[in-house]
Formats: structure tokens, C-alpha cells, sequence
């Protein structure tokens, strides 16, 4: 369901802000954090998307097609990297 409900800017400290009606967050799982986005002069939010989400199953999936090398062959040392540094 589409609804298009009309609301004013608000003052919030030094910020201004929009009141978001309980009728449209019933429609969407926002949470407790969201992301703003400009689009097309639009402001969009969104729900906020969690960091590293997805990346267990990307890798595994770059594996599955042979995409999980490493892009420099050698790798460059120094001296220090041989004497000094400590695993």
C-alpha cells in the first residue's frame, strides 16, 4: 500500500526534522538507525545497513569461481620486515 501524507519541517535543536507518522513506519522495519541518501532531489531512508553484512557468503562464492587469490604475486619486504619485526 502507497500512501503520500503531508508534514511539515520541524526545528530540533540547531537541525530541522521530519515527523514520520506511525501509519508509514507500520509499513517498513526501519529499526533504531537508518541511512539518508539524496537521490534525484529526493531525501530517501533507508534502514541501515549492517557493516561487513553478506561478506561470508561473497567470499564463498568468489572462492567457488577462483577469485580468491591474491592480486600481487610477491610480496615486497624490507630488511626491517626480516630482522625486526616480531610475529
Amino acid at each position: 500500500m502507497s500512501a503520500m501524507i503531508k508534514t511539515r519541517i520541524i526545528k530540533i535543536g540547531n537541525s530541522q526534522g521530519v515527523r514520520i507518522p506511525k501509519l508509514l513506519l507500520d509499513q517498513v522495519d526501519l529499526g533504531e538507525e537508518v541511512e539518508l541518501a539524496l537521490e534525484e532531489n529526493q531525501i530517501v531512508i533507508r534502514p541501515s545497513r549492517l557493516v561487513r553484512y553478506n561478506w561470508a557468503e561473497q567470499f564463498a562464492l568468489m572462492a567457488e569461481k577462483g577469485d580468491d587469490y591474491l592480486l600481487e604475486d610477491t610480496l615486497v619486504t624490507t630488511e626491517w620486515d626480516e630482522t625486526e619485526w616480531e610475529w
